[in-house]
């Protein structure tokens, strides 16, 4: 079961994308990991923004993150079921995540993780 929902998206100007979403949409900042800040938009739903240079694609700039306590369990049952990882579950130590990475048929990227970061467990 996953219990939180993020969606992350890259932007070339994090201060201003933060400006924006605090100041005018009045968004709760969730964790501010440096250059990635996440925003709670409902109870379980995130937005993340990650300062990053210009992406190639649309693809390459959305991240759909999905939380879960067991991404072993994740990545064992989706790797069954013929699904391939771009990224097999490894502890992220920058972020202080434990994640993974698959992409689905539409070619955007999908992390399934889990936080290591108290911060998170305290929003």
């Amino acid at each position: 079961m996953f219990t939180d929902q993020i969606v992350f998206l890259f932007t070339q100007d994090l201060p201003a994308t933060a400006q924006f979403y605090e100041q005018l949409l009045g968004l709760e900042l969730a964790l501010d990991q440096g250059n990635c800040r996440i925003y709670r938009v409902t109870a379980n739903s995130y937005i993340g923004f990650c300062e990053r240079a210009k992406s190639e694609t649309a693809q390459d700039g959305i991240i759909l993150t999905l939380v879960t306590p067991d991404v072993d369990a994740w990545y064992e049952r989706l790797s069954s079921l013929g699904v391939r990882f771009e990224k097999p579950p490894a502890f992220n130590p920058r972020y202080r995540i434990y994640h993974c990475f698959l992409r689905d048929p539409n070619g955007y990227m999908l992390e399934i993780q889990r936080f290591e970061d108290p911060a998170w467990l305290s929003v």
